[in-house]
């Protein structure tokens, strides 16, 4: 098993995934972020929608243009995205804040107006695929970790059913780990086991 994909401990003696220890933006992310239950609607659909865009690039990329991506997106408030038009559409294809994509683009919006169109709300729509969490085994190294699991799959078939897009199986167990739906902090992470204890 490689070194690589267990937990490492940093400088401030602190031992983390393995991913995360590669830039400080990775770092405060697992610490503060990764595996925290998300309960709020405005930042669930943000998730969505970055790692639609996050789709053939890395996650560090998307974490770099955040705040690029919440000013270009009026804050990724559902209501407001979800009624961008055209001249939008060609607005973010020239804001280089963003990654200018036009089909992820698109998707954004159309995601902002499934969400608008739901008749349940999107946290609970989405919790409602969350596993049971004592029959998610701890992954003792990232090698463990699936890429696709069976909940991620009705999520996706489901959202795909409301009319979302960008939100296939893979990136929507991304979007499960990194809501907290579930908690993929290897063996030895600190954080491990501790999102109950979030602050």
């Amino acid at each position: 098993m490689s070194a690589f994909l267990d937990a490492v401990t940093g400088a401030d003696g602190r031992a983390r995934c393995a991913w995360s220890v590669s830039a400080p933006e990775y770092i405060a992310y697992h610490d503060d972020e990764w595996g925290w239950p998300l309960t709020d609607e405005r930042r669930l659909y943000e998730k969505i929608c970055l790692e639609g865009f996050q789709a053939g690039l890395s996650w560090l990329t998307i974490l770099r243009r955040r705040e690029g991506f919440r000013a270009a997106f009026d804050g990724f408030d559902p209501a407001l995205v979800a009624e961008y038009g055209e001249a939008d559409v060609e607005r973010l294809l020239h804001d280089e804040r963003i990654i200018r994509h036009r089909g992820k683009i698109e998707a954004a919006i159309t995601n902002a107006r499934a969400v608008r169109a739901l008749d349940v709300p999107l946290v609970e729509l989405v919790w409602s695929f969350a596993p049971d969490a004592a029959e998610h085994a701890r992954p003792q190294s990232f090698a463990d970790v699936p890429a696709i699991t069976p909940e991620s799959a009705a999520l996706s078939k489901e959202l795909r059913r409301r009319g979302f897009r960008f939100v296939g199986p893979t990136t929507m167990y991304a979007l499960m780990q990194s809501a907290g739906l579930v908690d993929d902090h290897v063996a030895g992470c600190w954080r491990a086991g501790r999102a109950d204890a979030h602050p």
